[in-house]
C-alpha cells in the first residue's frame, strides 16, 4: 500500500518539477495525488485511528480524483486562446457533482462513497477524459507531438477505463466488492508505460537524459560552443560580404544615403559578430546570458534589416504584423540573433522566390513571435530532429541543423519555447513562445 501511495506522489512531484508552469502538468500532478489519497485511506482503515478518517479519505479520492482527470483531459487537449475563458467556466461547473457528493455526506452523516451514485456523474468524467484525450492525438497533425498524444493515451486511457470497470460498475452492482487489488494493477501498469517513455521519448514534458561518460558531455559542449562561434562568424560575414558588393556597385557618384546605409549594416554586423564571439569564447559549456527588458518588434526588423537586399534578391516579398505587444525581459543580442537564424532558413528555403511573413502576436500567456515561408517544407523525419545539434541532411551549406538547436537553447533561456510545423511543398513556420509573466532581474541568467 505504502508502495501504492509513494508512486503516485513521486510522479506529481516529478511533474512539478519539471515545469511548474505547464498547466497539463500542474493538474496530472493533481489528480495522481487525489488518487494517492486512496491508498492512504486504505493504510488509515489498517491503524487504529477513528473509521470516519478512512471514510474521509476515500470519498476525497472518489469525488475529486474524476475532477482532475477531466479538467487535466481538458488542458492537455488544448484549443485556442478565445477558447480559455470558456474552459475556466467549465472548470467551475464540473466542480458541482463533486460539491454535491460531499454536501450529500455531511447530511446523512457518512462518507462512505454511494458507488450507484457516482456511477452516475463521475463515471461520465473519466469517459469524457478518455474521449478528450483519444481525440487530442486523432486530431493532432505534427508528427513529434502526436507520438507524445499517443503515449499519454497509452499511459492514462487503460487505467480510466480499469477505474470505471472495477470501481464504478463492480462497486454499484457488487458493494462488497475489493476493487484495491485490480486498481493497484492498472496504475503498476500506467506507471511501468511512463517510466520507460520517460527515458526513450518523453511525457507531459519530463524526459530523462543519462550522460554515462562525463568528459564526453564536456567535450560535447565546448564542440558546441566551437561550432556556434563558427556558424555566427559565417552568417555575420555573409551579411558583410552582400553588403561590400552592393557598395562596389554604386558609382562614385552614387546614392549616398543608400552608400550610408550599407555601411551601417556593415558595423552592426561587425559589432554583433564581436559581441557574440566574446560570449561564446568565454564560456563554452553554456553560452552567457544577459536579461534586460528588449522590444520584440524592434529585435525582429534589425534582425530583418540586414536580409532584405538578400529577400529582394531572391523575389521573397516581406509581409511584417507587429500587433499588439510589450516588452520582454531576455537577452537581447542572443534573442536577435536567434530570430536572424530563423530568418536565414526561411531565406534558405526560398531561393527561387515567395513569401515571408514575420509576425508577433499577443496571447494570453505568451509573446509569440512567428516566421512563416513558402518553401519547400520539411518530411516529417527531419522534422522529428531538427533540434538536436548538429543534425543535418545538407551537409556544407546552411540548414536547419546548429541554427534551431541554438534557437531551442534561447528560448529555453527565455523560459520559453520553440515550435516548428513544416510540410513538403507547403512551406515552414516558427514560433518563438516567451511567456508574458517571465519576471527576472537585470543582470542575472536562468
Amino acid at each position: 500500500m505504502l508502495y501504492y501511495v509513494l508512486m503516485l506522489s513521486a510522479a506529481a512531484v516529478v511533474l512539478l518539477a519539471s515545469d511548474v508552469r505547464s498547466e497539463s502538468g500542474r493538474w496530472a500532478a493533481f489528480f495522481l495525488l487525489s488518487a494517492a489519497t486512496g491508498g492512504v485511506a486504505r493504510l488509515w482503515l489498517q491503524s487504529p485511528l477513528p473509521h470516519v478518517w478512512f471514510e474521509v479519505a476515500q470519498l476525497l479520492n472518489q469525488i475529486v480524483t474524476p475532477y482532475g482527470v477531466l479538467v487535466f483531459s481538458l488542458v492537455y487537449a488544448g484549443g485556442t486562446t478565445a477558447a480559455w475563458a470558456k474552459r475556466r467556466r467549465l472548470k467551475a461547473w464540473l466542480l458541482l457533482p463533486p460539491a454535491a457528493m460531499l454536501v450529500y455526506g455531511l447530511l446523512r452523516g457518512s462518507f462512505e462513497p454511494d458507488y450507484p451514485l457516482m456511477l452516475v456523474w463521475a463515471a461520465p468524467y473519466y469517459l469524457a477524459a478518455c474521449a478528450l484525450l483519444v481525440a487530442s492525438y486523432l486530431r493532432e497533425t505534427d508528427r513529434r507531438i502526436r507520438r507524445g498524444r499517443l503515449i499519454t493515451v497509452l499511459i492514462t486511457v487503460p487505467t480510466l477505463l480499469g477505474v470505471v470497470a472495477f470501481i464504478h460498475v463492480a462497486k454499484a452492482i457488487w458493494p462488497d466488492f475489493d476493487f484495491f487489488g485490480y486498481i493497484s494493477a492498472f496504475f503498476v501498469y500506467s506507471f511501468a508505460i511512463a517510466l520507460l517513455c520517460v527515458f526513450v521519448y518523453g511525457v507531459l514534458g519530463v524526459k530523462v537524459r543519462v550522460e554515462s561518460d562525463s568528459l564526453a558531455g564536456a567535450m560535447k559542449a565546448a564542440g558546441m560552443g566551437t561550432s556556434l562561434l563558427n556558424h555566427t562568424i559565417k552568417n555575420e560575414v555573409g551579411k558583410i560580404a552582400i553588403s561590400v558588393e552592393n557598395l562596389r556597385l554604386l558609382a562614385p557618384g552614387g546614392n549616398g544615403a543608400v552608400r550610408e546605409e550599407q555601411l551601417a549594416v556593415i558595423e552592426r554586423a561587425a559589432a554583433h559578430l564581436q559581441e557574440m564571439a566574446g560570449r561564446i569564447h568565454s564560456r563554452t559549456r553554456d553560452f552567457a546570458w544577459n536579461p534586460a527588458r528588449c522590444d520584440p518588434a524592434a529585435l525582429m526588423k534589425e534582425a530583418l534589416e540586414p536580409l532584405r537586399e538578400r529577400f529582394a534578391r531572391q523575389g521573397v516579398s516581406v509581409a511584417e504584423a507587429y500587433g499588439e505587444t510589450e516588452a520582454l525581459f531576455a537577452d537581447p543580442v542572443h534573442l536577435r540573433e536567434a530570430i536572424g537564424n530563423v530568418l536565414a532558413n526561411a531565406a534558405d528555403a526560398m531561393e527561387a522566390g515567395g513569401t515571408l511573413e514575420a509576425k508577433i502576436a499577443k496571447e494570453r500567456r505568451d509573446i509569440v513571435l512567428s516566421v512563416r515561408d513558402t518553401g519547400a517544407g520539411m518530411p516529417p523525419e527531419l522534422l522529428e530532429r531538427v533540434w538536436e545539434p548538429f543534425y543535418s541532411t545538407k551537409q556544407g551549406k546552411r540548414n536547419y541543423g546548429l541554427g534551431l538547436s541554438y534557437v531551442h537553447q534561447v528560448l529555453r533561456k527565455c523560459g520559453g519555447r520553440a515550435e516548428i510545423d513544416s510540410e513538403p511543398g507547403a512551406g515552414t513556420v516558427v514560433r518563438l513562445r516567451i511567456p508574458r509573466s517571465r519576471r527576472m532581474k537585470e543582470g542575472t541568467g536562468t
